[in-house]
């Protein structure tokens, strides 16, 4: 039986001295399984070796062709100051102006067709931007508790990414529903920036004890369209609301998969 397809918004990074387009395995794999999806990986802005842009910019509905969702990964980078109201200054490195270019009008544009999208940590913040929200740059900074969303680089990456904090799911929301209607959930925390002032539109889903925004959706999107600052993709199989959200995620790309086949 055919899958269906879903893109992969790339880092843009430098490998041993050359430009790189790449998604960590953890990510594809959820969702080629998780999702049971064929996952391709979509460029960010191309250059050329001198640095110059390519000639031909991104085809938005190009992408979207091809696909029958997005899916947009976590990342060390950190979206460009500018594109939420902030000044250039406020940039905290590493910075990827190349996949900013593909991913935010991605974003737009595929809520515009119809297309199921999922963002994970840096990929909940573009779509908080795409949407008009905005981030705190540091949001150690400006927490209103002692929580600190960050994590400890020195521990080994199965520490790293252990859960450490609850969140609260919002009353009647999917998430909760998801989990047999349960009001909190324990998440892992590897981020330094966050949700700000949350796009219009935009509902919550969950939030950490500090008030921070964790989970989102656009409940006037025509398909599947949420995204998580926590990492459900790590281990999956073994969390329940992690297995229903790339299950759910899946299921909505099916379905514009087989009305792309209907024509």
């Amino acid at each position: 039986m055919a899958r269906p397809v879903i893109g992969f918004v790339c880092d843009v990074t430098a490998v041993s001295g050359h430009v790189a387009h790449l998604v960590v395995e953890k990510y594809i794999y959820a969702v080629a399984v998780g999702a049971d999806a064929q996952p391709i990986l979509l460029p960010g802005r191309l250059s050329n070796i001198d640095g110059t842009p390519a000639p031909r910019p991104i085809d938005f509905a190009e992408i979207l062709d091809l696909v029958d969702g997005i899916f947009l990964p976590g990342s060390p980078s950190n979206v460009a100051p500018p594109l939420y109201g902030r000044p250039p200054e406020d940039q905290v490195l590493p910075a990827d102006p190349n996949r900013d270019a593909l991913s935010i009008g991605l974003i737009r544009a595929a809520f515009a067709a119809g297309v199921p999208m999922l963002g994970v940590c840096r990929g909940c913040q573009e779509m908080n931007v795409a949407f008009g929200g905005t981030l705190h740059p540091k949001l150690h900074e400006v927490a209103t508790s002692p929580l600190d969303h960050r994590y400890d680089k020195t521990l080994p990456v199965a520490e790293q990414y252990a859960p450490v904090h609850d969140v609260a799911l919002e009353p009647g929301g999917l998430f909760s529903d998801w989990v047999g209607g349960e009001s909190r959930w324990r998440v892992n925390s590897l981020h330094e920036q966050g949700v700000d002032r949350l796009a219009p539109g935009l509902v919550v889903e969950a939030r950490a004890p500090d008030g921070v925004v964790e989970a989102f959706r656009h409940p006037e999107a025509r398909a599947f369209t949420t995204a998580i600052q926590w990492h459900p993709e790590w281990r999956f199989g073994e969390d329940t609301l992690s297995t229903a959200i790339f299950r759910e995620f899946g299921r909505a790309a099916r379905v514009r998969m087989e009305a792309r086949r209907r024509g």
